[in-house]
């Protein structure tokens, strides 16, 4: 059997570009890729705090340390340049694998900046 698990996410992400007539996908800063784990090309969720829009797309690599979180095609009709967003990746993990999994979390400042990483989520309070 296997479990679907967060993989990676950056958390509050700003979209800093929204290109309605580019080739698909989501330009991340190649940096924050690799610090992430996500891959290029690999599928992504995009969470947009800002509206409530949810949407699959793939990544593909902006200029490393630029910042970019660029929405293109399709998508960019659900993001706009300030939106805050959550992106993620997940994958599938036989139960071995998932004794010892922790997610790649990083933390984003209003710049794109990270701020910090981690890879537990706190225990929310009631």
């Amino acid at each position: 059997m296997f479990c679907t698990m967060l993989k990676a996410k950056l958390h509050r992400a700003r979209v800093t570009h929204s290109e309605l007539d580019y080739e698909g996908s989501c330009a991340i800063d190649g940096k924050l890729l690799e610090l992430s784990g996500i891959r290029e090309y690999e599928q992504i969720e995009i969470y947009n705090v800002t509206n409530g829009e949810r949407f699959t797309t793939y990544a593909i690599r902006a200029e490393d340390g630029s910042g970019v979180i660029s929405v293109n095609g399709a998508a960019a009709h659900k993001a706009s340049p300030g939106d805050v967003t959550i992106i993620c990746a997940y994958v599938a993990l036989n139960q071995q694998e998932l004794v010892s999994y922790k997610p790649k979390l990083v933390y984003l400042d209003e710049e794109n900046s990270v701020t910090h990483c981690a890879n537990t989520i706190p225990v929310q309070a009631a």
